[in-house]
């Protein structure tokens, strides 16, 4: 009893709680609209993990909403609440192609350049959003959505632009080929590299049938730097007293002001970050013109909910939020079910997330029920 009142009152238990209760209300939902529950949940897995080239587009996937993820958990550690993750994304990304197309170094130099500029966009707009926040007290909320849109028209007239509009398309120019994250870009589509893969049908699918790259690799660093920086030093510690309490942190001579600048400019270098890797390492290496938002960032926010706001939780949370989002398209092709429904499941995960004191009320009564039951035993003892 001791065990399971201890685990209900974890981080896990909450997230794993929210997580039934979003199959159940699902299940609910697809029965009550003529659907086999049991059949679209099957189609749902076996869709996200039946085959090799399945579980690497997961991973691929969920490598931009791990980024977007540990950046809203990084803001808001520091008391910030940063949902212009998806502005940042954009930009970064916009930036990315500029820089990648513009360029055409040898990769060892190409790469962190392109990269680096994706980073430096998404920072800037996060600073911008900081600074703001910082000198006139202008709430990060209201200022970040605004910039979204910045972001959004930004990068739709650089892909319309002369200089970077791909003629006969909606694209922009893609990025040169020296900056590419795929693994084994070159290699695995040479003559000795098919050969090599023809004896290993599995990494033969992998390598040839996604875009698996560096990405996600490059996502889980990310996340233990951020978790380490926010844990592990005075930076950090700097950073999360200024979000815990500002007058406090401000009387011990922390300047607060400079962190909640520094902690949006970090936030927005790895929303920034994200949107750079999706140009170098999936095709079509670019951009497109934007009707609608990407939703990478919203993703993100509903991945660092689920991870309570850690950044290393994100990096589970993220692969379950693109094993959701990539095997729910089997159950519409499968079952003939919405795809709607995967939706009604994350907004409910979600939901139940933010409700962590619904575990902490089952521990609660089976406390309530264990002191009573020793009570009773130590009575029936004495008499």
């Amino acid at each position: 009893m001791r065990n399971l009142e201890k685990f209900l009152r974890g981080r896990f238990a909450a997230a794993l709680v929210a997580v039934l209760v979003g199959f159940a209300i699902s299940a609910i939902v697809l029965a009550a609209a003529g659907f086999d529950p049991i059949g679209s949940f099957a189609a749902l897995f076996k869709g996200a993990l039946g085959k090799p080239k399945y579980i690497a587009n997961v991973f691929i996937k969920s490598t931009p909403i791990l980024l977007t993820g540990v950046s809203v958990a990084f803001a808001f550690k520091t008391g910030l609440f940063n949902i212009g993750a998806e502005g940042q994304y954009i930009l970064g990304s916009t930036l990315a192609t500029i820089v990648g197309v513009k360029l055409n170094l040898p990769m060892p130099l190409q790469v962190p350049i392109v990269l680096s500029a994706g980073i430096i966009g998404g920072a800037a707009l996060g600073a911008f959003v900081g600074w703001l926040k910082a000198k006139f007290g202008i709430h990060e909320v209201i200022t970040s959505i605004m910039c979204n849109w910045i972001a959004f028209y930004l990068c739709n007239y650089v892909v319309m632009s002369e200089t970077f509009h791909k003629p006969n398309s909606t694209s922009a120019l893609p990025v040169s080929s020296s900056s590419y994250t795929m693994i084994l870009g070159n290699w695995k589509k040479s003559e000795a590299g098919k050969q090599f893969l023809a004896n290993i049908p599995w990494l033969r699918e992998i390598l040839l049938k996604t875009d698996l790259n560096y990405g996600f690799i490059i996502a889980i660093i990310v996340a233990f730097a951020a978790s380490y920086v926010l844990n592990r030093t005075k930076l950090g510690y700097e950073l999360r007293a200024v979000g815990f309490n500002r007058d406090a942190a401000r009387f011990s001579g922390i300047s607060v002001e400079r962190n909640i600048v520094l902690s949006m400019l970090i936030a927005g270098g790895i929303s920034g970050l994200a949107g750079a890797l999706t140009i170098t390492g999936i095709s079509p290496h670019t951009t497109t013109l934007l009707a609608a938002m990407e939703s990478y960032g919203f993703n993100g926010m509903s991945v660092a909910f689920i991870a309570a706001c850690s950044p290393i939780g994100c990096i589970p949370s993220s692969i379950l939020f693109a094993s959701l989002i990539y095997g729910g398209m089997s159950v519409q092709q499968a079952m003939g079910a919405p795809s709607d429904i995967i939706s009604i499941m994350i907004g409910t995960i979600v939901f139940f997330t933010a409700l962590p004191g619904v575990t902490n009320m089952l521990a609660d009564t089976i406390a309530k029920k264990r002191k009573a039951a020793e009570a009773a035993l130590s009575a029936a003892k004495e008499a």
